[in-house]
């Protein structure tokens, strides 16, 4: 029994290291989610000018829904301009989205490809021509009616930074979409929304994301990796700026159903994130180490692993033969467990939340049985690869979804 001890105990403490920074990183977001900080508004923002910039990529079947759905949520707020840049297009999205009615900013760099260089192409054009805000919007999403006046109100007001919930397009019409939209209330409306209640950078997740003028002069956009919001979000906070919530506003974005289209996809996010976490974590751990504690959250956040593993590791912790790791396991499944109890409150429909997670464990099952796959790709050049959509090759309609009430 003592050399199954000895055995068992750096097994033990490696699992508890590895998954520490995760357990305080939930614990600190999901408490900070229960408090209420108001969010900066100011009247006045007919005389707000605001760029909207959507970067796309063949995105000929869906950027008129995109463009439409901000002109409808522009309607009575800031002076407002949407862009669209259309980046090493091969189909007709330039000639969509002027059809749609928005500006086109053509770009053609077949060398640097990337979201990152398509926003920063549209970003240098935008400044030199005076805009107070600008905010960025995916092409394969709809936006809630109250987004741009939100966004710029809080701008006006003087947020450096904000960032809209993110959540998955309605409808929601199978397992997997159920599940992931668990996942998105989890990571991009909880996480942030906890953040902000503790007076922290909320973080930028890619999609509804703005910037006020004064912040992109003083950090200038020149992230270009895969992930290259967690990077200009890391150097925003390097700079001492802070990025507010908007809870009251929602981005909606396209997920795929198909399988082979959601590995592809996991792929690029979860080897961009650990190829910027591998260049910011010794950064970050040694601004730390000399008192910097505000940038203790960031490298929490790059140093927690993805829920699924989490939960493996704490059920095997659980189960362990030593008491002190076993009481561990036993904490780190309380605050998994507390963390997406917290995220399905906000759903606004807690019952169908709810029932997704019956489909967790075969989810789980699914990442595990590709992490060769994941791994493979996560070491390809990051390029801008268009995650294939089933409306491709034919209009696919939606209903455009309704407002939330995001009072929680």
């Amino acid at each position: 029994m003592d050399l199954l001890r000895e055995i068992l105990l750096p097994v033990g403490a490696a699992a508890t290291l590895a998954t520490l920074p995760g357990a305080l990183e939930l614990m600190l977001v999901t408490g900070g989610a229960l408090l209420r900080r108001a969010l900066p508004s100011a009247a006045g923002i007919e005389n707000f000018s605001l760029a909207v910039i959507i970067p796309a990529h063949n995105e000929e079947v869906l950027i008129a829904r995109c463009v439409a759905s901000l002109f409808a949520s522009a309607k009575g707020g800031p002076r407002c301009t949407v862009a669209v840049v259309a980046d090493n297009c091969t189909d007709a999205t330039a000639e969509k989205a002027r059809q749609a009615g928005a500006r086109v900013l053509v770009r053609e760099n077949a060398q640097l490809r990337g979201k990152g260089y398509a926003l920063r192409f549209a970003l240098d054009l935008l400044i030199a021509e005076g805009y107070d805000g600008f905010l960025i919007v995916d092409a394969d999403s709809v936006v809630s009616p109250n987004l741009v006046p939100e966004i710029a109100r809080g701008l006006l007001a003087g947020a450096d930074a904000m960032q809209a919930r993110y959540r998955v397009m309605p409808p929601l019409d199978s397992e997997r979409k159920r599940l992931m939209d668990v996942a998105f209330l989890a990571i991009n409306v909880l996480r942030p929304k906890g953040r902000d209640g503790w007076g922290l950078s909320a973080g930028i997740l890619g999609n509804g994301f703005a910037l006020s003028r004064a912040t992109l002069q003083a950090v200038p956009y020149s992230a270009d990796s895969i992930v290259e919001d967690l990077e200009y979000h890391l150097l925003l906070v390097d700079a001492g700026k802070t990025v507010r919530f908007a809870n009251a506003a929602t981005v909606y974005g396209d997920i795929p159903n198909d399988e082979a289209a959601q590995l592809t996809q996991r792929a690029r996010w979860e080897g961009g994130r650990a190829r910027v976490a591998g260049m910011w974590i010794p950064k970050l751990a040694a601004q730390v180490l000399r008192g910097k504690f505000l940038v203790a959250e960031p490298l929490f956040e790059l140093l927690t692993m993805p829920l699924a593993y989490l939960a493996l590791i704490s059920l095997a912790l659980c189960a362990f033969p030593v008491a002190a790791f076993r009481y561990y396991g036993i904490f780190l499944l309380a605050m998994l467990l507390a963390h997406v109890a917290t995220a399905v409150g906000l759903s606004g429909n807690v019952r169908a939340s709810a029932m997704a997670l019956v489909s967790a464990p075969a989810y789980v099952f699914w990442k595990l049985t590709r992490m060769a796959a994941i791994v493979k790709s996560s070491r390809k050049g990051a390029q801008w690869t268009r995650t294939p959509r089933a409306g491709d090759g034919k209009p696919e309609v939606q209903p455009e979804p309704q407002p939330e009430v995001n009072n929680v």
